[in-house]
């Protein structure tokens, strides 16, 4: 562009780019990985520094958590604990899974099932699962089954809620020009009304990891005393916090990976998702 002068000026960022750079503001340049291992370190000194001024009865800190975490390595019992939680833990997030989507789907794409289903479903995320516990010890016994029940049970609803909220999101005129073209109920969900949902389906399946790994650790204090739940339980009733901690870091790390898994197979099934996100940051 010239001016007057027939100086040759520079065209203003869009309004939009300007937008994005101000919103990143500080810290734009640097590595989230780096924010993160600082913020990581910070919150570990913080936690040593003030941990060791506390009474280990009533807490403990980072080196002393560590040290009980060796110890319980070497001698197998943390690895078996684990095993003994993420059995049911994986089989009743997986039965969530393929029953939670479906449900989600069917509520959010007809208006029969909307009508008859969705209050259950509203009424089943709002209510407090863990109050039906000792109704499901009478039903499946204090063995596998119940902690299977248990985690099912309080991780369906995330993912059921979240998938209808996000059936109900697509666009009518899409759902219109895939019936314009004569395709099928079963062409128009699978074309048109699932690949929009993903996403949906996605945030469902994340808040449901945090979900299930507290219904193992109640479903282990109210059953038999095994897995994580079971050693937070014993180490809690003997005043031994260093203990009690480890699993709790456990199970925290446990959320954190199977959140990213999630979020990575967001990633593969629905690329796009992520490329629009970042075109928008």
């Amino acid at each position: 562009m010239l001016d007057t002068t027939g100086t040759k000026q520079s065209a203003a960022p869009p309004p939009a780019a300007r937008a994005r750079a101000h919103r990143r503001g500080f810290g734009a340049s640097v590595p989230s990985s780096v924010i993160t291992i600082a913020s990581l370190v910070i919150m570990l000194v913080f936690w040593e520094t003030f941990g060791r001024e506390i009474n280990p009865i009533f807490a403990s800190y980072p080196s002393e958590i560590f040290k009980a975490g060796v110890t319980m390595v070497e001698d197998g019992e943390l690895f078996e604990a684990f095993i003994q939680s993420m059995k049911p833990l994986s089989l009743g997030y997986f039965i969530a899974a393929v029953v939670g989507v479906p449900l989600g789907l069917l509520t959010g794409r007809y208006r029969w099932a909307e009508a008859g289903l969705g209050m259950y479903v509203t009424a089943g995320y709002a209510m407090p699962l863990v109050a039906l516990i000792p109704l499901f010890i009478l039903w499946f016994g204090l063995g596998f089954a119940v902690k299977v029940a248990i985690v099912s049970v309080l991780a369906v609803f995330p993912i059921a809620i979240n998938t209808w909220a996000g059936a109900k999101s697509v666009p009518r005129t899409l759902i219109e020009l895939g019936e314009t073209y004569v395709g099928s109920d079963f062409q128009i969900m699978t074309k048109i009304i699932i690949p929009s949902t993903l996403p949906f389906i996605m945030v469902g399946l994340k808040l449901a990891v945090g979900r299930s790994i507290i219904a193992i650790v109640v479903a282990e204090f109210f059953t038999l005393l095994t897995g994580l739940g079971g050693i937070i339980l014993k180490a809690g009733d003997s005043f031994d916090t260093a203990r009690m901690f480890v699993p709790v870091v456990v199970l925290m790390a446990l959320g954190i990976g199977l959140t990213w898994l999630v979020g990575w197979l967001e990633h593969k099934v629905a690329p796009w998702q992520r490329e629009i996100a970042d075109s928008e940051r």
